[in-house]
């Protein structure tokens, strides 16, 4: 056991040489021979006492202890705000000449180490702002905390992870601030308060903003421009400082691009918060079809049931079961009891339907030339009609002896072909994005079941997507004017919804074939996109003819780049860049152009771009650290002090002495030794016999 007391690297050691408690009983006993002693008057009693005290003391073995001590140098620790915020104007030529004068002015400081923390960068700086502190914890982690001498923060101030307390630093050292521009600087900022991700296509969606002069008061009169996918929307005029709502349109689904952006303010760090870039998500609400089927048929069921299971399509299907020029002696109260609505359907609520679809339909004086003439303007105004002929598309009851025979890009000869054939892909169907993911294997040979039935058909113009028998035209797609149109060339779908010899993708194809009719953009065949994600700029394009041009990017800073995509199959070529600046990056191939938004809507970073301590002041005045302005009056003196001193003053930064070491080696000499111990005792006890006998 041993015990020890001392300071400054000196201390007494206590060596025992019998165990704790025979030592307590032996002063006991010597404490109660010398009470006795004392209670009977004796002579000589103080100095028995004394004896006893050098045999205590022999037997504790007493020690000098001396620790040789190596003392550390402090640490003074120098963090430099690297977050974006810091280019702007000077900030970071100035955070470089700060940088360089507190390495000087620190190693001219006896016993002072210095370390540099680089901080505030990361790819989520927009989202999260500055986080200094966890830098500086990263920073310190292989490093003694007790040779912290202080910590200057090079920075602009706005800091988003100063911890609440000192306690949470781990650490009792000063925290200096060095602001890196001056705060007295305003600023113009727009901020995006309510911003919807959705919306319907063909309506508006209300977009909440203010914009504000930071350090200045409000009331300002301005404008903001508004693009629309790149497109200049009509400016709007308002006042700083006051909430407005702006109803903004989508025209098509998917995904559209706003930039916001107000003219400069009075005052401006940057133009980096005078713009907000928004995405927002065009669905439809509810697509309207209307199916009409010339006759009931097997197939009929098909084509509802596929429709009907789309939870985004509201169908509406007639069949013609009694055509006008039937007579027979049906009773009036057996047949149907609703008229076909034709003027309601192809008049008046005709631009309401968003895919109007002709289901072996025959002409038989139904639809007079007129409404026909109307559902050409229809898709010519952006409509959408699909075919699925039948055995008498052929036949003077043809729809292609219609006025609907301007929009149709094939027309049947009047041949139906009556043997067991398996519908293929074409070439330009393997690139179409309708029919190219409908093998897994596009230069596979279809095992799909067979179709008995087909119309024989002669293209002069549109995409033929899939042959039938003897390479005859099965699936045939075109744009006209602003609609498309869609012709099958068989009435034979319904086999594979029966599973007939292994059935096929009935569902798929015409899920696709519907959606692309109807202008879904996913299912655009001649398209360019760019996402921006995880910190790179992915680019896709589909295109038919197989060309694969390069792409110039435009990154938000104005600067431009040039990139080659590679073919991806399928009709796709991709390709991706690093995307790190916050803000709207262009893709253009030359005829198309893609927009991506990276970052957040409004970003953290910029929320306040001026220099300011109110952030880290309470941290400051609890560690008793300093703040000063660099550019304006230059680093503040650094000087030494001790743990109870001030720590900072005016014009001046401390950094502590905190005269920590590390225990090198002992030099232990004895304090008693046992001659000297016994000798004392010898001595004591024969002066107390010589005053006994007297």
């Amino acid at each position: 056991m041993m015990d020890s007391l001392g300071l400054d690297g000196l201390s007494v050691v206590l060596n025992p040489l019998l165990p704790a408690a025979l030592l307590a009983a032996l002063a006991v006993l010597f404490a109660a021979l010398f009470l006795l002693a004392l209670w009977r008057r004796a002579r000589g009693k103080t100095l028995r006492l004394l004896a006893a005290a050098a045999i205590l003391a022999a037997l504790l073995d007493p020690s000098i202890v001396e620790e040789r001590r190596d003392y550390q140098r402090d640490v003074a620790v120098v963090v430099l705000d690297r977050s974006p915020s810091q280019a702007i104007g000077a900030r970071a030529a100035d955070t470089a000449a700060a940088r360089a004068l507190l390495q000087d002015e620190l190693g001219s400081l006896a016993d002072l180490e210095i370390k540099v923390i680089d901080g505030g960068a990361g790819p989520d700086t927009a989202e999260r702002g500055t986080e200094l502190f966890d830098a500086l914890r990263r920073g310190l982690a292989d490093l003694p905390l007790a040779r912290i001498a202080g910590v200057v923060l090079v920075s602009d101030g706005q800091i988003h992870d100063v911890p609440e307390s000192t306690a949470a630093l781990g650490f009792d050292a000063p925290i200096h601030l060095l602001l890196s521009d001056d705060p007295a600087k305003g600023d113009r900022r727009i901020e995006l308060v309510e911003a919807p991700s959705f919306g319907l296509v063909g309506k508006s969606v209300d977009v909440r903003l203010r914009v504000d002069d930071l350090g200045q008061n409000a009331g300002a009169a301005t404008s903001i421009r508004i693009r629309r996918d790149g497109i200049d929307l009509p400016p709007v005029p308002i006042v700083t400082g006051r909430e407005v709502t702006l109803p903004l349109g989508l025209e098509h689904g998917g995904h559209t691009v706003f930039e916001i952006e107000v003219e400069d303010g009075p005052q401006e760090l940057t133009r980096a918060n005078n713009r907000a870039v928004l995405s927002v998500n065009g669905v439809r609400d509810r697509l309207r079809v209307l199916l009409i089927s010339g006759e009931p048929y097997p197939g009929e069921r098909t084509w509802r049931n596929l429709l009907k299971s789309d939870p985004s399509v509201d169908l509406i299907h007639f069949t013609i079961l009694r055509p006008p020029n039937k007579q027979d002696a049906t009773p009036i109260n057996e047949l149907a009891l609703i008229a076909f609505p034709i003027d309601e359907l192809f008049d008046i609520k005709l631009r309401e339907f968003d895919l109007i679809i002709f289901d072996r339909f025959q002409h038989l004086g139904i639809l007079p030339d007129e409404y026909f003439q109307h559902i050409v303007s229809y898709v010519n105004d952006g409509g959408a009609v699909l075919e699925s002929a039948g055995p008498s598309s052929g036949s003077q009851f043809s729809l292609y002896r219609t006025p609907l025979a301007a929009i149709f890009a094939a027309m049947p000869t009047g041949e139906i072909v009556r043997q067991g054939y398996r519908p293929s892909i074409t070439e330009l169907g393997k690139r179409h994005p309708v029919t190219a993911d409908l093998l897994a294997d596009p230069e596979a040979t279809p095992t799909w079941g067979r179709w008995f039935r087909q119309m024989a058909a002669t293209t002069s113009r549109g995409d033929v997507l899939m042959n039938g028998v003897g390479n005859l035209p099965l699936l045939v797609l075109e744009r006209v004017g602003e609609g498309r149109v869609a012709q099958v060339f068989s009435d034979h779908l319904w086999l594979w919804s029966k599973g007939y010899e292994g059935g096929g993708p009935q569902a798929e194809l015409i899920r696709r074939t519907a959606h692309w009719l109807m202008q879904e953009p996913d299912l655009e065949e001649e398209d360019l996109r760019a996402t921006a994600i995880d910190g790179r700029l992915e680019i896709e394009r589909r295109s038919l003819d197989g060309r694969d041009p390069p792409v110039t990017v435009t990154r938000p800073d104005g600067s431009t780049e040039t990139l080659t995509l590679a073919d991806a199959g399928r009709g796709r070529a991709s390709g991706s860049l690093p995307a790190t600046e916050q803000g709207l990056y262009r893709v253009s191939d030359g005829i198309r152009d893609a927009f991506a938004a990276l970052g957040e809507i409004n970003s953290r970073e910029f929320e306040d771009p001026r220099a300011s301590a109110a952030p880290t002041q309470q941290l400051r005045s609890a560690s008793g650290g300093g703040m000063a302005v660099f550019p304006g009056r230059g680093i503040p003196d650094l000087r030494r002090v001790s743990k109870e001193d001030d720590r900072a003053g005016s014009g001046w930064f401390g950094f502590l002495r905190n005269e920590d070491f590390v225990v090198t080696g002992i030099d232990q000499v004895p304090l008693l030794p046992p001659w000297a111990a016994l000798l004392l005792a010898t001595g004591f006890l024969l002066a107390a016999w010589r005053r006994e006998g007297k």
